[in-house]
């Protein structure tokens, strides 16, 4: 019994350290290095079998399709400069007022969230709007954090918006028509509410006047092919999900061909996308699979399913609000990929398909936008930022977070009637 109690005190201290590690990201070492080497050590010490191990990163290899699709697809869009184009075309029509040119580019990162995932629209579509803000010589930052927010508040519009949909839904989620009727309503209020309170929020930087011009950028024939190919992919995920189809293998096959339909004129595009992708979030995927799997061997499992059953005696509205409330609130502390990896197990062993598994969802992708260590795709928006060399800083993120998340989380919730 002590040796249990010790491999069990052991699993927690490692897994959660690797998260930890992971989100702080010690002496600037990848975010994969540490979820990967929590995963091995948790095996190298028997804590977790090999086959339990490798059943547990063979569970994941629908999201590895996934995500590969989805970043072929962002990073062919990227090379092709046809974030940059969208970008200009919001500012195009923006005529010289940055409030309405803060409205525009929150629609375009609705878009591109919606149709090509939130860390599309993190890391992607970000810098493109960096560029384009520079150009007309106002403050970045509004527009920036709409990217951040946006990212993350439009990302249950349809299940190939968020990785995360696919983890705690897996291999029972719900056809495009059911997902519509459960959170089309919820999403529309989460965009809305989020958009009111950064308006409101950063209403005084959006006053000042915009004194630069705004250059027209031209898509190039390559660009307009990618953009056909986005358009197509996006028509094929769609209609993947409407059938019910597990969407990985669709959402590949459909950015190869998106690529091939871009080769066919730009020769060196395949090994430029290749080269872009950010190939380590696999492997960090995967870490965090055997990471979840050790948590419940740990209890973990058995702690979701005792809250669970626990929610299950009370009133519907104190269910789903508690629900989503707790699981936005452990995204935040532990990031939202690991939180719904361990929320998805608990809703599967349950058999759980009412409204609460419903409100899970919404707390794991809306969570997130509390603080910069909510989703992956915040983390990774941040050091697109970086890289630029903009600052925006966790305090700055979190003031506006405090307001927006839980109005947006209220909001829809209170739609949210399956």
């Amino acid at each position: 019994m002590q040796i249990a109690h010790v491999s069990t005190a052991l699993i927690w201290t490692i897994s959660l350290a690797s998260i930890l590690c992971m989100l702080l990201r010690p002496r600037r070492i990848a975010e994969a290095y540490w979820v990967c080497g929590g995963g091995i050590l948790l095996v190298l010490t028997r804590l977790i079998s090999v086959p339990q191990a490798a059943h547990a990163v063979y569970e994941g290899l629908d999201v590895y399709l996934f995500l590969t699709g989805m970043m072929i697809l962002a990073e062919l869009a990227r090379e092709e400069g046809v974030f940059e184009w969208v970008a200009d075309v919001a500012a195009q029509h923006a005529r010289n007022s940055p409030g309405r040119l803060f409205a525009l580019i929150y629609l375009v990162g609705t878009l591109v969230t919606a149709l090509l995932s939130n860390d599309a629209t993190a890391v992607v579509l970000t810098p493109a709007v960096l560029a384009v803000v520079r150009r007309a010589k106002v403050d970045p930052k509004p527009y920036l954090l709409a990217c951040a927010f946006i990212a993350n508040a439009a990302s249950f519009v349809f299940p190939i918006s968020n990785p995360a949909n696919l983890v705690v839904f897996n291999q029972h989620m719900p056809p495009l028509g059911m997902w519509l009727r459960i959170f089309l309503l919820p999403s529309v209020a989460a965009i809305l509410l989020t958009f009111l309170c950064l308006r409101w929020v950063l209403r005084k930087e959006l006053r000042e006047e915009m004194r630069g011009e705004v250059k027209r950028v031209l898509l190039s024939t390559e660009g307009k092919l990618a953009l056909a190919g986005l358009a197509l992919a996006a028509v094929a995920l769609l209609s993947s999900s409407a059938l019910g189809l597990p969407l990985g293998a669709p959402t590949c096959c459909a950015a190869v061909f998106a690529m091939a339909v871009v080769a066919w004129r730009n020769r060196s595009i395949p090994l430029k996308v290749a080269k872009g992708v950010s190939w380590s979030m696999l492997p960090l995927v995967a870490g965090l699979f055997v990471i979840v799997e050790a948590l419940h061997n740990a209890g973990l499992l058995r702690l979701g399913l005792t809250g669970l059953r626990a929610l299950a005696e009370t009133t519907t509205w104190v269910a789903k609000g508690t629900a989503a409330l707790v699981v936005a609130l452990l995204s935040n502390g532990m990031n939202n990929l690991p939180v719904g990896l361990m929320s998805g197990a608990a809703i599967r062993h349950a058999q759980e398909t009412s409204v609460v598994a419903h409100a899970i969802l919404i707390g794991v992708d809306l969570g997130p936008n509390l603080s910069v260590t909510g989703s992956l795709a915040t983390i990774l928006w941040l050091i697109a930022l970086r890289r630029e060399k903009v600052e925006i800083t966790a305090w700055e993120f979190f003031k506006i977070g405090i307001i927006a998340m839980p109005l947006a989380l209220i909001a829809s919730l209170l739609v949210l009637w399956n």
